[in-house]
């Protein structure tokens, strides 16, 4: 199985990336897709928006599986992985993880622990979404290493063109010197509030500047109803299924398919 592992990633917080990862990965449950979460954030918010209000509690998480990997023990097929009622896996994560990083920093090949984790997992799936946490520090690399695709979420709501920077640059040292095969899908605006002129500016600046990048048409409007989703430990689609952000979050998995298929329609060209 051709599995597609896609990174959100911005070193900033807040701008929408953990509801963008719940989200579009039951979205892409709902295209008939099979998909695994993998929460990479010590702060485990996308456990939380998953339906764990206290991940801390639980017996296996992504740390579990980090370390196993780290001290060669053998890892049995959907060890720790649970299950969402709307249809996606999910490994959840814990505080644990922020030790986890500071130990990765003195192993040897510590750029890639979760790319040696996925490996024995990736099969079962067609899509494994990583939420990472909003840094660059070694779990962001770690994700960035074995991810083939990113999707960078945007709030509209400050100037993102420094903060973006960064991360493109981090982006295309990680494709140069651990993992070559590393695409940018696009640039999400999120949090969009259309009523403020401010808000229509920064999108139209993010396109302007970026415009090398695909930035995605859908822009995720900014709802109090995503919160209440997240702290309900349910999706979008369930919580609020006629609303404008389950409306997006529908376009943009159509995008993110899209996508997709004519990657493999370029790559049938040029073989």
């Amino acid at each position: 199985m051709n599995t597609q592992i896609i990174a959100l990633c911005n070193q900033k917080g807040g701008v929408g990336k953990t509801t963008t990862c719940v989200n579009l990965g039951v979205g892409l449950a709902q295209e008939g897709k099979k998909v695994l979460v993998i929460d990479f954030d010590p702060q485990a918010s996308a456990t939380i928006s998953l339906g764990i209000p206290q991940p801390d509690q639980l017996p296996v998480t992504i740390s579990t599986m980090l370390g196993k990997v780290l001290t060669d023990q053998p890892i049995s097929q959907g060890e720790g992985i649970l299950h969402h009622s709307e249809g996606v896996d999910f490994m959840p994560a814990d505080i644990q993880l922020s030790g986890m990083e500071v130990s990765l920093v003195n192993m040897i090949s510590r750029e890639t622990v979760l790319k040696q984790y996925l490996e024995i997992v990736k099969n079962q799936y067609t899509h494994i979404l990583i939420d990472c946490q909003p840094s660059l520090g070694m779990l962001t690399v770690n994700a960035l290493a074995a991810a083939n695709r990113i999707i960078v979420p945007v709030q509209a709501e400050y100037l993102p063109a420094k903060g973006l920077e960064q991360l493109l640059q981090t982006v295309g040292k990680v494709r140069r010197q651990i993992n070559p095969k590393l695409q940018i899908d696009g640039i999400l605006l999120a949090m969009v509030d259309k009523r403020t002129n401010f808000a229509r500016e920064t999108a139209s600046l993010v396109r302007d500047t970026y415009g090398k990048i695909n930035v995605f048409k859908t822009e995720i409007p900014f709802s109090v109803r995503a919160k209440e989703a997240s702290v309900s430990g349910k999706s979008i689609f369930s919580h609020d299924p006629k609303g404008k952000v389950a409306a997006a979050y529908r376009e943009l998995t159509k995008e993110v398919v899209n996508l997709e298929k004519q990657r493999e329609r370029h790559k049938a060209c040029v073989r």
